[in-house]
């Protein structure tokens, strides 16, 4: 066999193993939606309100950018191999926490059970953590492997591997639906699916040949790639990772804003930079993308099931359609919607479909409305996500893994800190306004989260009702929780504007181009895995 063939061999091994790494982050993702927002699982068995289960949902996403990050700080000198063996550990890790919480609230009752909970939940948080670590060092990892094994068509092929994100939503969500009976009875077996595709990729890749990043083959220096980022990105990063960090320790403000101001100086007196202001602009513009994408994605199976069910569907079926769009779009059709669009018309394209199908998907009723809408939400979310990872990678490209990396990183720990309980309390206000004063009075309880002070409906209150008024309550809490994606628009919208923006931005420059510095894994070009996943 020749070395040509054993490379064009390797290179498609890399990828596949790459593609299916992302997949196993998806699985993760949707088991835990589903035990979150399905109220007979973790809700019942830890006692979990509304807010409290999009925190516990949220704890998964945010260590993502800790991970994502650092790992994009040093992954080309410990090598990508050593971060891909660090996530497959935390997905170990993750099952083991889960499983301690099970045994911990088993065959607890009355106060014991409330005390159990509690406890469990800690262990539940942490595992949470964990699998958010090992998540984000997946895209540590995939992200400049691919970016650099096609640099010159970026956006084309991440967009392709992104497919396996939404493609792991799909398997995922159908194992998940078919498996629905025995979680009832036991929801550990939700855990058990992230192993498939967890021991598949550490297999694939334990022995791949990863290529040298495009920011190292090109000589630029890692103070350069600090200085693309610079004090502004720093800023932001680190705010949003300390800020989050202080809340689970407890640091209170001061040494909070001293972690902070440290970090953030001693970041800018080496690199010596404020950071590229488009670079600032898109990181800016992450915050509302992944709370569009990933908020609404970890509620959407909670918030749809009172239409769902009404219709006779389940309503972890709306995610799993929305995510076949996605998968069919990003695999096949990417390179010639980029082309056609480029990268800044097809985010514009993109929001615009994202709030037109939020806010009818507010009122939807019938599975025919629920599904016409539902396709224009899939619509809209698509490409955001890989499309702005590929817009940073080919404007900044000396940042290297750092700057490709991290504006995702932002984009978690945004939804983990902020944009999912932001959900969680829109939620929440909904079910409030739809309720009588009184009975809200009843069944409500106090709480409070990053910002601020809120009030939620409790489980356990409203089950002291009597069975039929519980019930009447319950059905009009579903209504309302349906209703507050007219609010989630909030976010899609501004995204529109910024692109609208960029899009003015690089037209008064001629119109968008990719910016090359000569980089590409050492080598002029990497052939493509297959010939599948559309042609440019």
């Amino acid at each position: 066999m020749s070395n040509e063939t054993n490379n064009s061999t390797g290179n498609k091994l890399l990828f596949w193993g790459c593609f299916i790494a992302l997949i196993t982050t998806a699985f993760a993702f949707i088991t835990r939606a589903f035990l979150v927002n399905t109220p007979d699982l973790w809700p019942t068995a830890f006692g979990l309100d509304a807010v409290q289960g999009q925190e516990l949902f949220g704890a998964g996403i945010w260590p993502f950018a800790i991970s994502i990050i650092a790992f994009s700080l040093i992954i080309d000198k410990v090598g990508y191999k050593t971060a891909m063996i660090f996530s497959f550990i935390c997905y170990a890790l993750y099952a083991g926490l889960a499983f301690m919480a099970h045994g911990i609230v088993s065959g607890a009752e009355g106060e014991a059970l409330t005390a159990a909970q509690s406890k469990a939940y800690g262990y539940l948080y942490w595992g949470s953590v964990v699998l958010g670590l090992g998540n984000g060092t997946v895209e540590a990892f995939i992200n400049p492997v691919v970016a650099t094994m096609f640099y010159r068509e970026k956006t084309k092929w991440l967009n392709i591997l992104h497919a396996g994100w939404p493609g792991g939503l799909v398997l995922g969500g159908v194992l998940t639906i078919l498996l629905g009976a025995q979680a009832a009875e036991d929801w550990r077996i939700l855990i058990y699916l992230i192993a498939l595709p967890a021991i598949l990729f550490l297999v694939m890749l334990l022995k791949a040949n990863f290529p040298v990043n495009e920011r190292v083959a090109s000589g630029t220096s890692y103070k350069e790639m600090l200085a693309e980022f610079g004090v502004i990105g720093a800023f932001i990063a680190f705010f949003l990772i300390f800020k989050q960090i202080g809340m689970v320790f407890e640091w209170g403000n001061a040494l909070t804003w001293g972690v902070i101001l440290v970090t953030v100086i001693g970041y800018g007196v080496y690199c010596q930079s404020i950071g590229r202001p488009i670079l600032i602009f898109l990181c800016l513009i992450m915050m509302p993308l992944a709370t569009t994408e990933l908020g609404t994605d970890g509620a959407i199976t909670g918030i749809m099931t009172e239409p769902m069910q009404a219709a006779g569907y389940h309503p972890l079926w709306v995610l799993i359609y929305t995510s076949a769009i996605m998968a069919v779009l990003r695999f096949w059709f990417a390179g010639p919607i980029v082309e056609k669009l480029t990268p800044i018309g097809l985010l514009i394209l993109s929001a615009a479909l994202a709030v037109l199908g939020l806010f009818f998907l507010s009122t939807a009723q019938g599975l025919a409305m629920i599904f016409i809408f539902a396709t224009l939400y899939g619509f809209g979310k698509t490409f955001f996500w890989p499309t702005m990872l590929g817009v940073v990678s080919e404007q900044c490209p000396k940042g290297g893994a750092l700057t490709l990396n991290a504006i995702a990183g932002i984009g978690m720990l945004t939804v983990g800190i902020i944009g999912g309980p932001l959900i969680g309390k829109m939620q929440e206000d909904s079910a409030k306004n739809a309720l009588e004063p009184a009975t809200y009075e009843k069944i409500s309880k106090e709480d409070s989260y990053i910002l601020g002070e809120y009030t939620a409906v409790d489980a356990n209150k409203v089950s002291e009702l009597g069975e039929e008024a519980a019930k009447e309550t319950n059905d009009k809490i579903k209504v309302a929780r349906q209703g507050a994606l007219a609010n989630v628009t909030i976010f899609p919208i501004a995204m529109l504007i910024a692109y609208i923006s960029l899009f003015v931005y690089f037209n008064r420059r001629g119109g968008y181009k990719t910016v090359e510095i000569g980089g590409g894994g050492g080598s002029e070009s990497v052939e493509a895995p297959s010939d599948e996943g559309g042609s440019s």
